[in-house]
């Protein structure tokens, strides 16, 4: 009953509460971002969510268009300023995706929505993680983020589509919120975000 009726109708509550409420924040960071690495202010991504189904995940752009001698874009961690690590380590950036959630594309706990290119890289296992609606924060989230390998990830996506209830929800958002405070597993290490999937070897 949680999974089919009362984590949509939660998520409808909670995510106009918080557009309603942080809607001066929000637009003091729409100003911010505009004048420090300017147009569009919001990115705009396509992601696979539930069923693998695609939408436009909307964020707070991070990064600037700084692009080569060739016209390609400079890697991640080039065109990353400081304010936009900032927005990053406290996951400011994210909260554009409450009108994700509003519009039933993303729930607020579940499977972080990854790049449309990996879906053809899951293997039958890692498939169901799209099992249910994407989430702004997940159970990978609080056990790692970008600081643990994508198989350990997965596990953990794959984990929650079968165990999901509202305690687990519950504990997730409490977990999520010590994370954000002690800004753990930002990056990966080696990368200014995650590295790129290219699947799992079996």
């Amino acid at each position: 009953m949680y999974r089919k009726f009362f984590k949509r109708i939660l998520d409808i509550i909670i995510s106009f509460s918080a557009i309603v409420i942080l809607s001066p924040v929000l637009l003091v960071l729409a100003i911010l971002v505009r004048v420090k690495l300017g147009s569009p202010v919001i990115f705009r991504q396509q992601r696979p969510g539930l069923n693998g189904k695609i939408f436009g995940l909307m964020k707070f752009r991070t990064m600037t268009d700084e692009r080569d001698e060739n016209g390609e874009l400079l890697p991640d961690e080039v065109r990353l300023t400081s304010f936009g690590k900032k927005l990053r380590s406290t996951s400011l950036d994210e909260l554009p995706e409450f009108f994700n959630i509003l519009k039933g594309e993303m729930s607020f706990v579940g499977p972080r929505p990854l790049l449309v290119q990996y879906l053809p890289l899951y293997n039958e296992e890692q498939a169901h993680r799209h099992d249910v609606l994407p989430g702004l924060t997940g159970w990978a989230q609080v056990n790692g983020r970008n600081a643990i390998s994508w198989e350990k990830k997965f596990e953990y996506d794959v984990w929650y589509t079968r165990n999901i209830s509202f305690l687990l929800d519950l504990k997730i958002v409490f977990m999520t919120v010590a994370a954000v405070i002690k800004r753990d597993g930002i990056s990966s290490g080696t990368a200014a975000t995650m590295e790129f999937f290219t699947g799992t070897k079996e």
